[in-house]
């Protein structure tokens, strides 16, 4: 059997290469992305506390957190399409669509 401690380092350098994808990619395509990276390591880590403690809780916090994903996927996917059509980019430093 796999030890835990294996799981949390792997969580661990998913979260961190998600963060750093997240804050040097410009594309809207690769941060979506990014997040959801962070969000699977974070489940990881969720289920591997819960497999250590014994307790479902852990897997009842990560269905949940899979619902908000699979919520998350629909509408930024929306929100970054119609972005693209008015602005013809998805690169995060040309869209200015907050300032008035």
């Amino acid at each position: 059997m796999i030890p835990a401690n294996y799981f949390l380092i792997l969580s661990v350098v998913l979260f961190v290469l998600g963060a750093i994808a997240f804050f040097i990619k410009r594309d809207l395509i690769t941060q979506f992305m990014s997040i959801e990276i962070m969000l699977n390591a974070a489940n990881l880590a969720f289920i591997t506390f819960a497999r250590s403690a014994n307790s479902p809780d852990g897997q009842i916090i990560v269905f949940f957190i899979i619902t908000v994903a699979a919520a998350e996927t629909a509408v930024g996917l929306a929100i970054i399409l119609l972005i693209f059509r008015q602005k013809k980019t998805i690169k995060s430093e040309d869209i200015k669509l907050m300032k008035g």
